[in-house]
């Protein structure tokens, strides 16, 4: 699934330090698909009580998070979040890789370990969505069995300005 010398394993509660050095050696790279960043987000403290906010949701059943890593480094994540129960069974698809790793399929075997991991949390459905100009991830979803579902315009507040995202779904059942 993935190649040598990668490994995708759960967040842990010291992971902090790891995600502040990912985030800071790619800040230019993931800048253009992120909110804008606050200094203190590339700090140790900072990621440190992101990660037990996110432990917190992962315990509660609406987040699920994983790292991918290689000689011990971050070098990408995905996760499932705001996970939702009942007759929606949903959950939204959020991932991405280190600049320096690009190009060898990493993007596409994390969404497709999410799409099987949202079928073995129950789930009936992924949504995912991208910024319209971010081909490469739309060619990711889509060669993972995404379907594209519509144009969501000023969807999130990225780089500074409310962007329009293309939708994405994958139904699991």
């Amino acid at each position: 699934m993935f190649p040598d010398g990668y490994t995708l394993r759960p967040l842990a509660a010291d992971d902090g330090p790891a995600l502040a050095a990912a985030y800071l050696r790619n800040r230019t790279h993931l800048a253009p698909w992120d909110p804008v960043r606050d200094e203190s987000f590339f700090t140790a403290a900072a990621q440190t009580s992101s990660v037990a906010r996110t432990l917190e949701a992962v315990a509660a059943g609406t987040t699920d998070a994983w790292l991918l890593t290689t000689d011990d480094v971050v070098v990408g994540r995905v996760n499932l979040s705001n996970v939702v129960r009942g007759v929606f069974l949903s959950a939204n698809l959020g991932y991405w890789t280190d600049h320096e790793h690009l190009g060898r399929g990493l993007a596409t075997a994390m969404v497709e370990f999410a799409v099987r991991r949202a079928a073995d949390l129950g789930l009936h459905r992924l949504e995912a969505g991208t910024l319209v100009h971010n081909t490469g991830s739309q060619r990711v979803l889509l060669r993972c069995g995404f379907t594209e579902i519509g144009l969501a315009p000023g969807y999130l507040k990225i780089a500074g300005e409310w962007q329009d995202h293309l939708l994405f779904q994958r139904l699991l059942s």
